[in-house]
Order: C-alpha cells, then sequence, then structure tokens
C-alpha cells in the first residue's frame, strides 16, 4: 500500500457551491495497466513523462484534486516500476494511493474489478474512473463530470467529446432527451450512426453498487474476448436505470497517448498551455515556440525567458531575473533580479541579481551569493561562492568555500580529488588570487590575502600575505639553434636575434643606451 499520511490542506478543505456533493464515499480509480506495445520501449507506458513527469503521475494528480476518500492505480505491465514512482506521488501528495494488480489484461472491466477487489466488500457511494496514459484531463473536468452525475440522478456518466473526424472511436447515440442511448463502435456503426461526432472517452462516473452488480453480468462473448466496462453502460438502462453524459468542450484533455507521435504532440500542447498561464501572469517568454518548461516550474511576475530555454522539474526563478538564451536548468532556484546566460544547471542556487555564464556549468551543491559571478566557461561542484565575490574565466572551482568580495583569477583550478577522497579548499573574503593558480585541497586561503599567478598552493595561506609558489624561471639560451636546427622556428629566431644586434649596435653608436648620459 502506498501511503503518505494525511494532507493538512485536505482536512481543512471546506466544500463550496460549486463542489459536487456524491452520495457516501467517493472512489477514483485510475487504469494504468496496459503494455504499451506501440511505444516500442522497455519503459512502462505510464512512466513515460512529459512536463517532467510520468504519464500516469499527471493521471493520479487529477484524481487527486477531486479529493477521493479512496484512489486506486491499477498497475499491470512494468507494475514494480509504476509503484515505486507512485510510491513518490503517494509522499508529494501526502495520501494513501492504492495500488491493484491486474495479472492478466483481459479488458477494462476485469481491470476496474480488479480495483474494486482491493476496496471494501461493502463499498458504496460513487466510482469515477480515468486513465493513466490521458495526462491533460484535470481535476477542474472530473469535477464538472461528477456534478452532472449528482444533479442529474445518473447510474452511470460518461465523459464525451466533440471530433471534427470521429473515424476510430465509439460513438455516443443519445435519446431525445439527453439521455445516452448506447455507445457503439466504430466498426459496428452503422452509416448514419458514423456521422456522430461525439465520442466516448473512456472516463465514467458510476454509482458503486451499480457498477459492482453489473461487473459480476458482463461477459467476454466479443470478439476480443474481454470484459468491456462499456457494456456496464448497457445493463445499467437495461436495469431502467439513467445513463448519461458531459461533453467536454476541450478535445485535448482527453487525449489518450498510445505511441511516440502522440507523447510528442500531447507534450507540446501541455507545454504551450502552461507557457500561456505563465505570460497571463506576467512572465515574458520572447519566443515561446523554442521554451519548455516542466509542470512544477514556478515563475514569478518580471522574469523574462529568452529563446532556447529549458526549466525543469524543481526549478524556481524569482521577480526580474532573465533566463538565456539556451540555458536548461535542473532543480535550480535563481533569486530576484539574477541573470543567467548560455549554461547548464543541476541544483543549484543563484543569488539575487548575480550573473552566470555564458557557457558555465553548474553542477549539484552550487551556491552563488548575491551579485556574485560565474563566467565564461567556469565549472562550479559542491561550493559555496560568497557574496560580490567572483569566478570570471576558465576555472574549475570543485568543493570549496569563497568568502564575500573576492576575485579568482582566470584559469584556476581547485584540486578536490586525490584519487580516493574529496577535499575542500576555503578561500577567504577579500582575497585575489592569482591566474593559472591550482588550490591542491586540503588548504585554506586567509582573509584578505593574494597568491602570484602560476603558484601551486599546497600550503595554508595567512590573512593578508602573498603566497609565491612557483619556481624561479630559466632561460637556456641558444637551445633552438642546437637541438632544433633547420626548423622555422630556428629561422625565426636567427632573424629576430640579427634584428635585434642591428638595433643594439645602431643604439650603441648613437649613445642611446640604457644609462649614458645619467
Amino acid at each position: 500500500m502506498l501511503q503518505g499520511g494525511t494532507s493538512p490542506a485536505r482536512a481543512a478543505h471546506e466544500p463550496n457551491q460549486t463542489d459536487p456533493q456524491p452520495a457516501g464515499p467517493l472512489t477514483a480509480v485510475v487504469l494504468a495497466a496496459g503494455e504499451g506495445t506501440r511505444m516500442r520501449s522497455a519503459v512502462p507506458k505510464v512512466l513515460h513523462p512529459i512536463a517532467g513527469r510520468p504519464l500516469v503521475e499527471h493521471a493520479v494528480r487529477a484524481a487527486d484534486g477531486i479529493e477521493p476518500d479512496h484512489l486506486v492505480v491499477v498497475l499491470g505491465h512494468g507494475r514494480d516500476a509504476v509503484a515505486e514512482h507512485l510510491e513518490q506521488v503517494a509522499q508529494a501528495l501526502h495520501r494513501e494511493v492504492r495500488p491493484a494488480v491486474q495479472e492478466e489484461q483481459k479488458g477494462t472491466g476485469h481491470a476496474v474489478g480488479c480495483a474494486l477487489d482491493v476496496l471494501p466488500g461493502d463499498l458504496a457511494g460513487t466510482v469515477v474512473v480515468t486513465y493513466g496514459d490521458v495526462p491533460l484531463l484535470d481535476a477542474d473536468t472530473l469535477r464538472a463530470l461528477l456534478a452532472e452525475h449528482d444533479n442529474a440522478g445518473n447510474a452511470v456518466t460518461v465523459l464525451t467529446t466533440v471530433l471534427a473526424d470521429p473515424n476510430g472511436y465509439g460513438r455516443i447515440v443519445r435519446e431525445e432527451g439527453g439521455a445516452v442511448a448506447a455507445i457503439v463502435e466504430h466498426k459496428d456503426a452503422t452509416d448514419e450512426q458514423r456521422e456522430i461526432r461525439e465520442i466516448n472517452s473512456g472516463v465514467y462516473v458510476f454509482d458503486a453498487a451499480v457498477l459492482r452488480d453489473a461487473l459480476g453480468r458482463i461477459s467476454t462473448d466479443n470478439v476480443q474476448g474481454e470484459l468491456y466496462l462499456t457494456d456496464v453502460l448497457g445493463i445499467a438502462r437495461g436495469d431502467g436505470r439513467r445513463v448519461g453524459a458531459l461533453v467536454c468542450g476541450d478535445p485535448w484533455l482527453v487525449e489518450g497517448i498510445n505511441d511516440r507521435v502522440q507523447l510528442a504532440r500531447v507534450g507540446g500542447e501541455l507545454n504551450r498551455r502552461l507557457l500561456d498561464r505563465w505570460m497571463r501572469a506576467g512572465v515574458t517568454v520572447i519566443d515561446p515556440a523554442s521554451v519548455w518548461v516542466d509542470a512544477d516550474v514556478e515563475l514569478a511576475r518580471d522574469v523574462v525567458l529568452e529563446p532556447g530555454v529549458q526549466l525543469r522539474a524543481g526549478t524556481r526563478v524569482d521577480q526580474g531575473a532573465v533566463i538565456g538564451p539556451d540555458t536548461t536548468l535542473y532543480g535550480c532556484v535563481v533569486h530576484a533580479g539574477a541573470s543567467v546566460v548560455r549554461t547548464h544547471g543541476t541544483d543549484a542556487e543563484i543569488g539575487e541579481n548575480a550573473n552566470v555564464g555564458p557557457f558555465a556549468y553548474l553542477r549539484p551543491g552550487t551556491r552563488l551569493g548575491v551579485r556574485g559571478k560565474i563566467g565564461a566557461f567556469v565549472e562550479v561542484k559542491n561550493s559555496e561562492i560568497g557574496e560580490g565575490s567572483k569566478v570570471p574565466h576558465l576555472s574549475y572551482v570543485g568543493d570549496a568555500t569563497i568568502g564575500e568580495h573576492s576575485n579568482i583569477g582566470a584559469a584556476t583550478v581547485f584540486v578536490n580529488y586525490d584519487g580516493v577522497q574529496k577535499h575542500r579548499t576555503v578561500i577567504g573574503s577579500h582575497c585575489r588570487t592569482g591566474s593559472d593558480n591550482m588550490f591542491v585541497a586540503p588548504v585554506t586561503v586567509g582573509d584578505g590575502a593574494y597568491t602570484a599567478a602560476g603558484s601551486v598552493i599546497t600550503q595554508d595561506v595567512p590573512p593578508g600575505a602573498m603566497a609565491v609558489a612557483r619556481a624561479r624561471q630559466r632561460n637556456v639560451e641558444g637551445w633552438v639553434a642546437r637541438r632544433r636546427a633547420g626548423t622555422a622556428a630556428d629561422e625565426a629566431a636567427r632573424r629576430a636575434l640579427a634584428d635585434f644586434d642591428a638595433t643594439g649596435a645602431a643604439a650603441r653608436d648613437s649613445g642611446e643606451t640604457h644609462g649614458e648620459g645619467e
């Protein structure tokens, strides 16, 4: 059983006038047992993601939005992997998500029967049935379906939609009063029925007692030899009960996914809707066609997303920050007024009014302070860079703490790994480190200290000191003439020496050599 505890928000919810009030407990069943052979994948179909969440998670979150007393997901192919993910979803939603296993896929009716088997035998109230591969279906639509079911006094209510091209879908045949007379599959429909454009989405609300009774009466006497959930509608009508329907005005909401073409198409539509929502909330998106945001990304007003931006799960961007162009962030926090240009980041935090990029790589554990800078071709990992401190150019900072208002010279490497363990480097505040330094951890540079260019720092540097850790330069004159005679380098050197000698002789003749006339 997937148990996530009790949600304070759920406990505090007060029904309003628009909330449906079904008689008795409310149960939501998500059917997610199918193999998904058309995906051509070793990954279960319902675990393929769009907008940063697997398909089944979108479905479970929508079902959770109607606040059911019981939420059941029917598992089949790849059930261990799906169940593992549902454990995480249950924790995130702070609720129980109960798994039911369909050992053999014998149709939708059989799948719903498997769900009822894990629920109390005397289950009453209302049962909502949805699917794990219909990711755009939302809680508002399910609430509207519940309201229609309750207000009309239906035993069964089906969610339908109207398509310009309904070819291949089951048609909704209605009576004059609007009640559903039948659902006719395309292959079985008459020419007149095929003109009907209202189709069955496969999403239903049932009276629990009617559902349980009818499932015990349906048969496998059909071409597929399966138990069809649609047969419940016919049984309910035969018993004199009302079967109704609600038309969903937005066909995208009931679009199912069977292959990767549909996965991409529905994913693109969801991204478009997410961006529309953010733009209406005050976010500027320069080129929506090239920007992708995941479902749980948080954006504040006056954020600007430049072309080529991808904001992945867990990312938050605060007011006035500018992201991009060409930036991908996973689980990052970007504080107000920051700029992040042509950067790839994961689990990093960027302070207010800080600047990152272009061509920066932020690895997990990067923390950049207020007005800090991580510049061009800089990689940072598991490091804290204090307020106003800068790593401007061509450097690697790993496992380090840098204080406030320090400057790290170009082409610096924090040498953090000895082949077995990682070690930490500490650079104090108001330090100035020279270009082409190597800090061999563990090592500490005190506040206000300097290091000379080209130094390899292996010992602690006291506060206010200048560290010079490089060999004295020695020039071996004539080495090229002796060891590389006849090469282009030798010829260039000979020309330069001849020019030097001529210049020096002329200067001596004119008495302008250094030191004369003083």
